[in-house]
């Protein structure tokens, strides 16, 4: 045996591999470098794939005027935050106005008719204005040649205390729409 030979033997008997064949081990070291080749191409790979990303990500970071993306971010969070304080505010407002729009008068119905059928013409009127709940009031203006005489009613909830003439009843019908 050559002294090569020997010194892999004692090598071998010192891990307790004496009965293992030599060309297993070749083998396996072959097998094991390719791997090793395998996983260092893949991981410059990935190593390229993260240089990318970083190049996005530092020009994202960068705005316009050199400002980072951190201040973009915690001004469009102010920003929201403000925006949803005016809204509440907004809708608080406009519960308010449609509360007051209930008692604004906001519906009409007029009527004109000749009172005493003269030849004068069509210049008695009845006048309804009623709020979103139907109250309010009829305003009656009777012309005749003697005069002008106008008087008024109460509607609440789409009814009068006092009996309504036909031009009134036509009047509050048409201010309640029906």
């Amino acid at each position: 045996m050559n002294t090569k030979s020997v010194i892999l033997d004692r090598i071998l008997n010192l891990f307790g591999l004496q009965y293992f064949d030599l060309g297993y081990l070749v083998i396996g070291i072959a097998v094991l470098l390719i791997l090793l080749l395998i996983l260092f191409i893949l991981l410059l790979v990935q190593m390229k794939k993260v240089k990318k990303l970083n190049k996005r990500l530092d020009a994202l970071m960068l705005g316009k005027d050199g400002s980072s993306l951190e201040q973009d971010i915690v001004q469009l969070f102010e920003d929201n935050k403000y925006l949803k304080d005016i809204t509440e505010e907004h809708k608080k407002e406009i519960r308010a106005l449609f509360k007051n729009m209930e008692t604004a008068y906001q519906k009409m119905g007029m009527v004109k008719y000749d009172a005493f059928n003269q030849m004068g013409g069509q210049l008695s009127f009845c006048l309804v204005l009623l709020d979103e709940n139907n109250n309010g009031f009829l305003i009656n203006s009777v012309h005749s040649s003697e005069g002008c005489y106008s008087y008024t009613k109460q509607i609440k909830q789409g009814q009068s205390d006092i009996s309504l003439g036909a031009e009134e009843e036509e009047a509050l019908q048409m201010a309640m729409g029906e």
